[in-house]
């Protein structure tokens, strides 16, 4: 068990992403960011399952099956695109609906904070972006949420993340957000 690693790694992790949360506007919001990594659902398995360079989940659901802990996390958070999901009147399925743009300036800061901390020195402009593609994160959003979380991470890699912070900090609305794609 790496209890006192995870700790640090979780506690770095909330730090980044919190300055990257002052710098797109949602400063307060990212007070709060990731909070339930430090209840017992969490902070138990991620010791448990730490690995330095990725996600303890990864680990857990390959060593059980399943994650409880990502399972625990993803219904607390709302900026990860798993809690936008629910049962669409029209089909009877579960569905990915519009993320909130405060949530999705969130996602956005985590994905750059998260790529930072576990790529290290590795880090490039296009990491968080390249791992967006990698996953293929979009086909599991709604593909409005989808294409402008795409274009943010876009302008990370392409202008760099003094621009594209600067940029993203004013927009408030899906509009807004669209109009600059």
């Amino acid at each position: 068990m790496h209890f006192l690693k995870h700790l640090h790694l979780i506690t770095r992790h909330r730090h980044k992403v919190m300055r990257l949360c002052f710098k797109v506007g949602i400063g307060f919001q990212g007070l709060f960011h990731d909070l339930s990594k430090y209840s017992w659902a969490e902070l138990i398995p991620g010791a448990k399952f730490y690995a330095g360079d990725h996600s303890p989940t990864e680990v857990e659901r390959k060593t059980k099956g399943y994650s409880l802990a990502w399972m625990h996390h993803k219904g607390r958070n709302k900026h990860h695109i798993e809690y936008w999901t629910d049962i669409s009147v029209q089909s009877g399925e579960y569905e990915p609906v519009l993320m909130p743009i405060r949530y999705l300036k969130e996602s956005f800061c985590d994905r750059i904070a998260a790529s930072k901390l576990y790529e290290k020195k590795n880090y490039r402009p296009d990491s968080a972006l390249s791992y967006f593609r990698r996953q293929h994160t979009a086909q599991k959003m709604h593909p409005l949420s989808a294409e402008v979380l795409e274009q943010w991470l876009l302008w990370v890699s392409t202008e760099g993340e003094k621009q594209a912070f600067r940029k993203i900090k004013k927009i408030k609305t899906y509009e807004q957000a669209t109009t600059s794609i």
